[in-house]
C-alpha cells in the first residue's frame, strides 16, 4: 500500500508527540488571545454605544461628563451629589424637551442597582433606540412600593411576580453585615422586562416617590433619635407618607433629556440646548454618544498596545513551530534520506515539511478558536458583573477567519527554514551505517 503524504506527516507528528502538543498549545493561546481582544473590543464598543438609548443629554452633578454617563447610565456607582426637585423643574422648563425624566440611585437589592424614576422612563425613553420596552411578565410599576425587574436582575435573583423585597441603602457592593436595610418598607415585584442587551437589564426599577419616602423615613428616625437621646429613649414613629416629605427630601441624581424634534429625528435645537445646559454653573451636561466616543479614543491606544502584544505572541508561536521542526531535523535526516531512496523527490520533501508546519498552525488555530470562545464568555461575564455591561460573547466571524488564515500562513512561513534543511539533506551521508 502506497504511503501518502498525509500518512507521513501524521506519523512524523505522532513520533514527536510532546513537541507537537506543546507547539499546538502555544499557537492556540496566541490565537485565543488575539481573537478575544479583537472580538471583545468591537462587542464592547457596540454595547457602550447602545447604552445611552434615545437620550440626547444627561444632567447630573458628577465630577465630569464621562463619570456622569458611567454612573447614571451604566450604574458604575451611585452619584454622590443631589439635584433637588425644584432645580429639575427649572431645567425641564428651559427648552422644549420631548422628555425630561428624573432618576435617583442610591439603593440596591442583592448587589443589583435600584433606579427610582417615573413611568415616563418606560413610555418615552428607549434603552435601544427604536425598540420600546416590553414586559416579559406582569407590568411596569404604577403605584408606590412596586418594583419591576430588568431581565438580568430577574434571572439572577429568581424573583417572581408577587414576591416581596426590601432594599439596601448604598452601592451595589454594599453587602456588609452593617449595611442599612430599609426593612420598614417592602416592595412588591409586579413585573419583569425583556432583555435589552444594555446595562438597564441589571437594574431594579421603582417609583421616585417610593425612594423619597424611605429616605425621608431615615431622616425622621434620625431626628427622633437625637430628640430622645437626652432621656436615653429612641421612639419609633409611624411610617412616613407623601405628606411628610419636605422639599429637601425630593432628591434626584440624574435627568435624562431629549430635545423635541420632528418625526423622531434629532432636533436642530440640540446644539443650542446642549451649549446652554453646559453653562449651568453647578451642573454637568453630558452627551452620551460624545462621551462614549471620547472613552474609546482614550482606550484606543491601550487597545493598540494589547493587539500589538497579541501579535508578538503569535509571531513567537510561529518561531516555536520553526524551532520545533528545526530541532527535529537532526533526528529526521536519516528518515528523509530513506524517503529519497524510495523515490521521494527534493521538492516533495520540501513540501512535506512546509505542510507539516502549516498543519501545526491549523490545529493550533482550531484549538485557539475553542479557547477563545471560553475566554469570551469569561470576559463577558466579568464585564456584566463589574460594569453592568451586557456584551455578546460570540466571536466575530471576520476576525476568526482572518486570524485563522493568518496563523496558517505564518506557520507555513515558519516551516521554510527546516524545509530548506530537509531539501538539502545528503542521501549518501545520512545512509551510512550507524556506529
Amino acid at each position: 500500500m502506497a504511503m501518502t503524504d498525509w500518512t507521513i506527516i501524521r506519523r512524523s507528528m505522532g513520533a514527536r508527540l510532546f513537541s507537537t502538543v506543546t507547539t499546538v498549545v502555544t499557537v492556540a493561546v496566541a490565537v485565543a488571545l488575539m481573537l478575544v481582544l479583537l472580538s471583545m473590543r468591537d462587542a464592547g464598543q457596540r454595547a457602550f454605544e447602545r447604552g445611552g438609548g434615545n437620550m440626547h443629554i444627561l444632567m447630573s452633578r458628577d465630577a465630569d461628563p464621562l463619570t456622569a454617563i458611567l454612573n447614571n447610565v451604566f450604574y458604575a456607582r451611585p452619584p454622590r451629589n443631589w439635584i433637588l426637585w425644584h432645580e429639575y423643574e427649572r431645567l425641564a422648563a428651559k427648552w422644549p424637551f420631548e422628555f425630561a425624566i428624573p432618576t435617583q440611585q442610591g439603593d440596591s437589592y442583592r448587589g443589583y442597582p435600584v433606579l427610582a424614576t417615573t413611568p415616563e422612563f418606560f413610555t418615552k425613553f428607549e434603552a435601544v433606540p427604536g425598540r420600546p420596552w416590553r414586559a416579559a411578565e406582569g407590568r411596569v410599576f404604577s403605584e408606590d412600593f412596586e418594583a419591576t425587574l430588568g431581565a438580568e436582575a430577574a434571572r439572577s435573583t429568581g424573583l417572581r411576580i408577587g414576591d416581596k423585597i426590601v432594599l439596601t441603602h448604598g452601592t451595589p457592593d454594599s453587602r456588609a453585615a452593617d449595611a442599612h436595610v430599609h426593612d420598614e418598607y417592602a416592595f412588591t415585584v409586579v413585573g419583569t422586562l425583556e432583555p435589552t442587551g444594555t446595562s438597564h437589564d441589571r437594574a431594579v426599577f421603582t417609583s421616585l416617590r417610593s425612594a423619597w419616602i424611605i429616605h425621608a423615613h431615615d431622616r425622621i428616625e434620625a431626628d427622633r433619635a437625637k430628640e430622645g437621646s437626652g432621656s436615653g429613649e429612641h421612639a419609633h414613629g409611624p411610617l412616613v407618607t407623601e405628606k411628610d416629605l419636605t422639599p429637601e427630601d425630593k432628591k434626584l441624581t440624574g435627568i435624562y433629556l431629549r430635545v423635541a424634534g420632528r418625526g423622531g429625528a434629532s432636533s436642530a435645537l440640540l446644539p443650542q440646548a446642549f451649549e446652554a445646559l453646559r453653562r449651568e454653573p453647578t451642573f454637568v451636561a453630558a452627551n452620551p454618544a460624545q462621551e462614549i466616543g471620547n472613552l474609546f479614543r482614550i482606550i484606543g491606544n491601550i487597545n493598540q498596545v494589547l493587539v500589538g502584544m497579541a501579535a508578538v505572541v503569535m509571531v513567537s508561536s510561529g518561531i516555536a513551530i520553526m524551532l520545533a521542526l528545526y530541532n527535529s531535523m537532526e533526528q529526521r535526516r536519516r528518515q528523509i534520506a530513506v524517503l529519497r531512496v524510495l523515490g521521494c523527490s527534493r521538492p516533495r520533501v520540501f513540501g512535506l515539511v512546509v505542510t507539516e508546519s502549516a498543519v501545526l498552525g491549523l490545529v493550533g488555530a482550531a484549538a485557539g478558536v475553542l479557547l477563545a470562545m471560553a475566554g469570551a464568555w469569561v470576559v463577558a461575564w466579568i464585564m456584566r458583573q463589574r460594569l453592568g455591561l451586557v456584551i455578546d460573547p460570540g466571536l466575530t466571524l471576520v476576525w476568526v477567519l482572518a486570524v485563522a488564515m493568518g496563523t496558517v500562513a505564518l506557520a507555513a512561513v515558519a516551516g521554510l527554514v527546516p524545509a530548506v534543511m530537509a531539501y538539502r539533506t545528503s542521501v549518501a551521508r545520512n545512509l551510512r551505517p550507524l556506529g
